[in-house]
């Protein structure tokens, strides 16, 4: 084969490769920018702004995201991460001793068979234990609003997460096809300068060995 004619095949086949490389970059930033703005268009629709520095407790103030975004709205997939788990995690933890929404129903359950045992034997007890059951009836919708929240933020955030690493694809796809776009246009340029009766140059040792056999 011609030297020619293999800078040709080679130089034809990466300019095709780096045009591959460049659709997957092209469908990779299309993903990111979709995921970017739609956790953006979704979270601004919540309207949820974070406390301002100067209303931050001593336990928040201890968040260095907070401080950060503090006065902000929340309109990012790494913010949403941040009021999540930095806010509402740290509010929740001071809820009913910190029991999650399933340990308050326990709580519930419970109690109810006190209340129920207390009212037939019409124990004095049967006051208290209804004003327990009011108290954790309270806390468990407020555990279960803010776990809800606390659920749907984290999964904007996994979402961007995913147009985030779409965007680096993308970078990666770009950088490979220019690289190989230039390879491959530098071995078409070549092919062009080379004349058509040029072969591969074979060395003298070579040429020698073959005329001997």
């Amino acid at each position: 084969m011609k030297r020619k004619t293999l800078d040709i095949i080679v130089g034809a086949g990466l300019v095709v490769l780096a045009g591959l490389l460049l659709i997957a970059g092209l469908v990779l930033t299309s993903n990111a920018n979709f995921a970017n703005d739609y956790v953006k268009n979704q979270l601004s629709e919540q309207q949820i702004t974070f406390k301002p520095a100067a209303t931050l407790t001593a336990e928040e103030k201890a968040s260095a995201c907070l401080v950060k975004y503090a006065g902000q709205p929340l309109d990012s997939g790494k913010k949403a991460e941040c009021y999540a788990n930095e806010f509402i995690g740290l509010h929740l933890k001071s809820i009913a001793g910190g029991k999650t929404y399933a340990q308050l129903g326990d709580v519930q359950t419970e109690l109810k068979t006190k209340i129920a045992a207390a009212q037939k034997a019409e124990d004095p007890a049967l006051a208290d234990l209804q004003k327990q059951l009011t108290d954790v009836n309270g806390q468990r919708e407020t555990v279960f609003k803010g776990e809800s929240l606390r659920g749907m933020l984290l999964t904007s955030y996994g979402f961007s997460e995913f147009g985030a690493k779409a965007a680096q694809a993308a970078l990666v796809a770009y950088l490979g096809a220019g690289l190989l776009f230039l390879v491959g246009a530098a071995g078409l340029l070549h092919a062009a300068r080379t004349p058509r009766s040029e072969g591969f140059a074979v060395p003298e040792s070579a040429s020698k060995k073959f005329a001997n056999a």
